[in-house]
């Protein structure tokens, strides 16, 4: 492994260790003495790699908000196969990669007053709703989705997705739901 390597997977290991405490003990609860002992490292070096605990809240923050970018991918999918398409997505690369249920928490609660406002600006800038409520007007305009309020669906399936992503978080055990019982929600 080279250097760079090396120094690609010690950051690695840093933003999943802060991630997992961030999500389990809280970010203000977490301190940064407490990550670098469980990465571990000492906390002179973690500071070579991000300056405060601040600033790898928002590394994470910017990750999650990259990868909510990914259904921009899947822009010319018909909408019938849209959804499907993306869980079936979320739920193989979350089962190879577990830090990704933790992300939709850390996400979730980075939203929230209280926390540090450039982290709060990003995570509140993610709309998947609009997003998804856009996908879902497409379907029912094609006579594939339920009628109704797009942007409350799209509501109602996130919710679900949330849900869903916050047990397996805390059961890694869970199996994976079928894609088609929280896609029903939309037919």
């Amino acid at each position: 492994m080279t250097r760079q390597e090396q120094k690609e997977a010690k950051k690695k290991a840093i933003l999943v260790t802060a991630l997992e405490l961030f999500v389990t003990r809280g970010y203000y609860e977490t301190k940064i003495t407490d990550i670098a002992k469980e990465v571990p490292m000492s906390v002179g070096l973690m500071f070579h790699y991000f300056e405060s605990k601040e600033q790898l809240l928002l590394e994470l923050v910017k990750m999650g908000y990259m990868a909510t970018n990914s259904t921009d991918k899947l822009a010319d999918v018909p909408p019938e196969q849209y959804f499907d398409t993306f869980l079936n997505g979320l739920f193989a690369y979350a089962k190879n990669e577990p830090w990704v249920f933790n992300m939709f928490i850390l996400m979730n609660q980075a939203r929230r007053e209280g926390m540090p406002e450039e982290a709060r600006v990003i995570a509140l800038s993610v709309d998947q709703i609009e997003k998804s409520a856009k996908v879902i007007r497409n379907g029912q305009k094609a006579g594939v989705f339920r009628k109704g309020d797009a942007k409350l669906l799209a509501t109602c399936f996130w919710a679900s997705v949330q849900g869903i992503m916050e047990e397996m978080a805390s059961n890694p055990n869970m199996k994976t739901p079928k894609v088609e019982w929280i896609v029903s929600i939309l037919k």
